[in-house]
């Protein structure tokens, strides 16, 4: 007499079938998460280039009040940078080590040191714990290093090697 599929061996197979499933689902919401991250970024980025391409857009699009329309179009593509090295790190492209490490770069610029300055009220309002709010502090810890030691730009942000600070 032929042995039915054992039911233990069967349950175990459903059970690795499902987990399997669920990960897989799990891997195409993360997939469109990224997806939609990145549409976001590409509207955000195509309103921002209206803007810079004409004052009064730049003018309704920017909430710094007396600056030249050259500043503000600084202003905005400093911005703009900003948030595309953030959305890097937001879909996976490098970790924070490496986030930390474009920051630093982008810290050395004249034009986002001043953007950093003058937008200082609009990170206080972010909620704390956000990843924003954390890379907020880690460009303000960048920047602090930065000004002490300029020449030492590279090892600048140690203290900000965490994501969890």
């Amino acid at each position: 007499m032929r042995t039915p599929y054992p039911r233990r061996a069967w349950r175990r197979r459903q059970e690795e079938l499902a987990l399997e499933l669920l990960r897989e689902v799990t891997r195409l919401a993360e997939e469109i998460r990224n997806a939609n991250l990145i549409q976001h970024h590409r509207i955000v980025a195509a309103q921002v280039d209206h803007a810079m391409a004409d004052p009064a857009l730049a003018a309704a699009m920017s909430t710094l009040d007396s600056l030249t329309d050259a500043k503000r179009r600084q202003v905005l593509f400093a911005n703009r940078e900003y948030g595309a090295v953030l959305l890097g790190h937001r879909i996976g492209v490098y970790g924070w080590n490496e986030l930390i490490g474009h920051l630093r770069i982008l810290a050395r610029n004249r034009v986002f040191k001043e953007y950093w300055e003058m937008t200082v009220e609009h990170r206080r309002s972010l909620p704390k714990g956000t990843l924003e709010a954390k890379v907020g502090k880690a460009v303000d810890v960048i920047l602090e290093e930065l000004a002490e030691d300029p020449d030492e730009w590279w090892v600048v942000g140690m203290g900000a090697d965490s994501p969890a600070g």
